[in-house]
């Protein structure tokens, strides 16, 4: 590794997990120029832009930011590196002592509306196989991160305690250290979900937007805004600068009954950054870090972002169903 793009002192990450995030920044730093000069093809992916099952469309932009990570990893202390790209784990160093799971392109459509998009990663100690360094409870990893390749490319790091927040010099091409420990705000009058999805929802999701939407004049007696940007790093970057909640409920359609998102590569590692935020994490019911993933591509419903607001919905599912059917019908009496 050449001379670090991170403008911090060595001590402000710890050292065992240096250069490893030296190497991430790297990759999110050539990213970040490639997607800015719109640089997105590769003679060799041309035959990338397929759907990988379930309705994931992979471009050939995600397999290129595939290969810069795994490429860049190789020969660090990274001894397993789990992808949402690959169906299989990869063994990149025998003797490491990390475990990494990563989405490297999270939200690949957004690219052609000029859409936020970024990249995820869970950095857990390495056991003795993929599936042990994986296949564990979430509160069990060491750090994480995001990057968001928007207007500024940003990228948001924890060690689980606190999380830091890095802005790219689009000049220097370093990352300069402009905030450290990010907090939420507890309580917010902002969501976001995809309310086309309204009909598929269970009744619990349904009464909580139903009661959100009414706005002054409904039983929560605020005005709530809403907004769906189709980003997970977007959203998740947006609720750490002024609160708010997201929503990406399981419902009733085929392939979404647990969820879309994928736990390991997208819940676990934005609810750790989240939760080291004051903010909290849940599957709408239970809290998503206490989950513990039986496959490498598990889907998971996912609810996150103000202590307060995460709580509420949790406490609309908490109801007894022939109460939820009666708010259904009636208007919730819940209030902040």
């Amino acid at each position: 590794m050449g001379e670090s793009r991170l403008a911090v002192p060595d001590n402000i990450i710890p050292p065992q997990y240096r250069d490893v995030i030296d190497r991430i920044a790297d990759v999110v730093a050539e990213l970040s120029l490639r997607i800015a000069k719109n640089d997105t093809r590769d003679p060799r992916h041309e035959s990338a832009n397929s759907d990988r099952g379930g309705g994931d469309v992979q471009k050939a932009l995600d397999v290129i930011a595939d290969e810069a990570f795994c490429a860049a990893l190789a020969g660090s202390q990274v001894k397993f590196l789990a992808s949402e790209e690959q169906e299989e784990a990869l063994t990149l160093n025998p003797q490491g002592n990390l475990a990494l799971a990563i989405d490297p392109l999270d939200g690949s459509s957004n690219i052609d509306v000029n859409a936020p998009i970024g990249s995820i990663f869970a950095l857990y100690p390495a056991e003795e196989s993929p599936e042990d360094s994986f296949l564990r409870p979430g509160f069990e990893m060491c750090g994480a991160g995001y990057a968001v390749y928007g207007p500024q490319c940003f990228l948001i790091l924890t060690f689980g305690e606190g999380v830091q927040k890095y802005l790219l010099d689009p000049e220097t091409r370093c990352f300069h250290l402009v905030e450290q420990n990010l907090s939420i705000t507890r309580k917010s009058w902002e969501f976001a979900i995809n309310a086309s999805n309204y009909r598929h929802w269970s009744r619990p999701i349904r009464v909580w937007v139903d009661d959100c939407t009414a706005g002054a004049t409904g039983p929560r007696e605020k005005n709530f805004n809403m907004r769906w940007l189709a980003s997970l790093v977007g959203e998740t970057h947006r609720i750490l600068t002024r609160g708010g909640v997201f929503l990406y409920p399981a419902d009733s359609r085929r392939g979404y009954e647990r969820g879309r998102l994928r736990y390991l590569y997208e819940c676990a590692p934005i609810a750790f950054i989240i939760e080291q935020a004051g903010g909290q994490a849940t599957d709408a019911l239970n809290r998503t870090l206490d989950h513990t993933p039986r496959s490498l591509h598990e889907r998971s419903p996912f609810v996150f972002g103000s202590a307060d607001n995460v709580a509420r919905v949790a406490a609309y599912h908490d109801l007894p169903e022939a109460e939820t059917t009666a708010l259904f019908s009636n208007r919730s009496l819940f209030r902040m």
